[in-house]
């Protein structure tokens, strides 16, 4: 039998998870205040895949490792779809004007436009387009 996930739950360590929260929030992101509270805020990507933002201490209770250094080391890089190119750019330059920092040079490979930035905390966060009708031309 195959395993087959219902929801998926991405735990994501923040110094501040007020900052972080009004952050995504200024990208278009909706939280879900059941499952938020002073330590944890639950960022809903999709109807089911939830990113829950949470402090460090709290993060620590799931883990023995410690927690990356985001300014030296990247823990995994976080790629989300866009509906156009446009919306690719639309949410990278709020990331920016918002308080993020810039993690690459917009890429368009024809197909596939993509753009990255960094979170508050450093977390790398990726955006991209995928034009279907363009990869199989007929």
């Amino acid at each position: 039998m195959a395993f087959t996930s219902k929801s998926i739950f991405i735990n994501l360590p923040v110094k501040d998870v007020n900052k972080s929260t009004h952050f995504f929030k200024g990208l278009g992101f909706e939280f879900n205040p059941q499952f938020s509270d002073e330590t944890t805020s639950c960022m809903i990507i999709s109807d089911n895949i939830y990113v829950m933002i949470m402090i460090e201490e709290r993060f620590k209770g799931f883990t023995r490792k410690e927690i990356v250094d985001t300014t030296t080391s990247a823990e995994a890089i976080f790629c989300l779809s866009a509906e156009s190119r446009d919306q690719v750019d639309e949410i990278v330059n709020k990331a920016l004007s918002s308080g993020g920092k810039s993690y690459s040079d917009p890429q368009d490979h024809g197909f596939m436009y993509g753009w990255g930035f960094q979170d508050l905390d450093g977390h790398i966060w990726e955006v991209a387009y995928m034009d279907e009708s363009a990869m199989n031309p007929e």
